[in-house]
């Protein structure tokens, strides 16, 4: 993709809430992103009452694939963050290998979970 067709992607898609690739309730919206020099993106993710994300990964063509978690709300019950094998998690704060460690989010009940998101990839360009 060239320069000016990826600056014109982001301009129609960043700060625009769309909904989340697994179709399970959540949505997303993209704050900054960047191919170079090490490629990164990072979201605002919304988990409304009722839903939730299956257990999957995210495979990269090429790389490492990490990602960042910051849970700026947590909903009353359910919303909970589970990794087969997080580098570094607490309550608020969690760190993983998307693309090496299933990963997933129970149900939310009572109330939203908000996320800010950031992820980047380590040797796509090796």
């Amino acid at each position: 993709m060239s320069a000016i067709n990826a600056v014109r992607e982001y301009f129609a898609t960043a700060f625009r809430w769309q909904e989340g690739r697994q179709g399970t309730g959540y949505d997303k919206m993209l704050l900054l992103a960047a191919p170079w020099p090490v490629p990164f993106d990072s979201y605002l993710i919304r988990y409304p009452e009722g839903s939730e994300i299956p257990s999957h990964t995210d495979p990269v063509a090429k790389g490492r694939h990490y990602r960042l978690n910051i849970i700026l709300k947590a909903p009353q019950s359910g919303g909970d963050f589970v990794c087969s094998q997080p580098i570094y998690e607490t309550r608020r704060i969690k760190f993983f290998r998307p693309d090496k460690s299933s990963h997933s989010v129970s149900r939310v009940v009572g109330g939203s979970r908000y996320v800010l998101s950031f992820g980047w990839v380590l040797g796509r360009h090796e």
